[in-house]
């Protein structure tokens, strides 16, 4: 009996192990199996983002900051010196041509006016006595050319009447031309009289006043400006465009603009001029461009600020896909356990001679033609385009109008196509993700 016991302890251990050994294999193939079955296989198409090609308008623009003036407008001044007596205007009212602005003390210019009348007054009776003496040395002249004739008189008597007609109309001549110099004077006088009211000199609205009531305005040194007058009915809008885009504006090219306050509303022109010289600003070189808008409500108002566009090609109801999947033509899916593959630069697939400047894509809804391309003809892209059964292929598509956003798609797509558009980046990045299999 003591000797069957050991056995019994030897046999139990290795019972153990073979158990052991048999379940080891049959979890590690169950976990397998389930991992399969309710996990499944990879998706490559999880690592992508996808953009749907969709219909709109696309615009290929230069943009410019610019500020609102008056087309017409004038700065109205004073003429004569003296003290602003007073304003009869305020900011903002509206004048007409000839209305009375302002007027300065016209007490001096009164005067001299008064003056110049009493002068002329005096040689105008002046006038009548000379050519009352003028008429008396021609009697005598003829009285003693009658006597001389009768031999009854001197021949210096003769020739001292002669001189004394001679002398008697010369001076009514001089008399004569003072009174028309007293006269240019005093029309001068009356003007400086009707210059101390500042009249109106076209219609508008009053934008500015600079001077004051009871101020002294001076005029030998400059001429002093009291206010400003504007015409607000048409505004020109000045945008200083870069030389790295003037090259690319053309006379006569539709342009918009809009401003801070606007609510997005667009107020459209064409450019009506370039100015040649550049004006240069902290080393940048900027050249002016001018175009004109009508203003009949009345809401863009001086030195506003405007966001512009300068419009150099534009496509209407075309098919549209972003810039990003020009970028991801060439793209290789990244592999298995790798990071995130690196963000293509900015601009990368983006058409030649989209400069700085140049790229705020406007895309709305809507039918009509397509007017105008970028650049000299259609140019080629590559992208990749899930099909229905989600594989992706790369394919050639000709482009049309572009700018940083989106580009037009002449050829190879359809409407309603996915196409690549970038990389799933965020949590879990550089991990294929899986579906579940049911």
């Amino acid at each position: 009996m003591n000797e069957d016991k050991p056995s019994n302890r030897t046999a139990r251990p290795r019972w153990g192990r073979r158990a052991l050994l048999i379940l080891v294999p049959l979890l590690l193939a169950g976990a397998w199996y389930g991992r399969s079955a309710f996990i499944g296989e990879r998706d490559p198409t999880t690592n992508y983002q996808f953009t749907t090609v969709q219909r709109g308008d696309v615009e290929d623009v230069v943009t410019a900051t610019g500020t609102l003036q008056p087309r017409d407008y004038v700065d109205v001044g004073a003429q004569v010196s003296g003290q602003l007596r007073k304003i009869h205007v305020e900011v903002g009212d509206t004048v007409e041509a000839g209305q009375l602005l302002a007027e300065i003390d016209p007490t001096v210019y009164r005067a001299r006016v008064d003056a110049s009348r009493a002068q002329l007054k005096n040689l105008r009776a002046q006038l009548k006595d000379r050519e009352a003496q003028l008429a008396l040395a021609q009697i005598q002249q003829r009285r003693q050319r009658a006597l001389m004739a009768e031999d009854a008189t001197t021949k210096e008597s003769l020739q001292t009447a002669e001189a004394s007609a001679m002398s008697a109309e010369a001076q009514l001549e001089a008399l004569r031309a003072q009174i028309e110099q007293i006269e240019s004077t005093l029309r001068a006088d009356e003007a400086n009289l009707q210059y101390a009211r500042i009249l109106s000199p076209m219609a508008g609205t009053v934008v500015s006043i600079t001077a004051r009531q009871g101020q002294t305005l001076n005029t030998n040194q400059q001429a002093p400006v009291v206010m400003r007058i504007a015409d607000l009915s048409t505004m020109t809008v000045q945008t200083q465009v870069s030389e790295a885009d003037i090259g690319r504006l053309k006379l006569g090219m539709e342009a918009y603009f809009t401003t801070l306050g606007g609510s997005g509303k667009r107020w459209q022109g064409k450019l009506e001029k370039v100015e040649p010289t550049p004006t240069v600003t902290n080393n940048v070189v900027l050249y002016n461009a001018l175009f004109d808008v009508l203003n009949p409500d009345g809401r863009l108002m001086t030195q506003m600020t405007a966001q512009v566009f300068f419009v150099v090609a534009q496509a209407k109801d075309a098919l549209l896909i972003p810039m990003a999947a020009l970028a991801q033509g060439q793209a290789r899916p990244p592999q298995a356990g790798a990071g995130p593959a690196p963000a293509a630069p900015p601009g990368a697939g983006a058409p030649a001679g989209n400069g700085m400047g140049s790229g705020r894509g406007m895309m709305s809804q809507g039918r009509g033609a397509a007017s105008g391309t970028s650049g000299a003809g259609p140019r080629q892209g590559t992208v990749r385009v899930a099909d229905a059964r989600g594989a992706l292929e790369e394919r050639k598509v000709e482009l049309g109008v572009s700018n940083r956003v989106q580009a037009q798609v002449l050829s190879g797509l359809a409407e309603g196509e996915r196409v690549v558009s970038g990389l799933v980046v965020g949590n879990g990045a550089g991990r294929p993700q899986m579906t579940p299999r049911l």
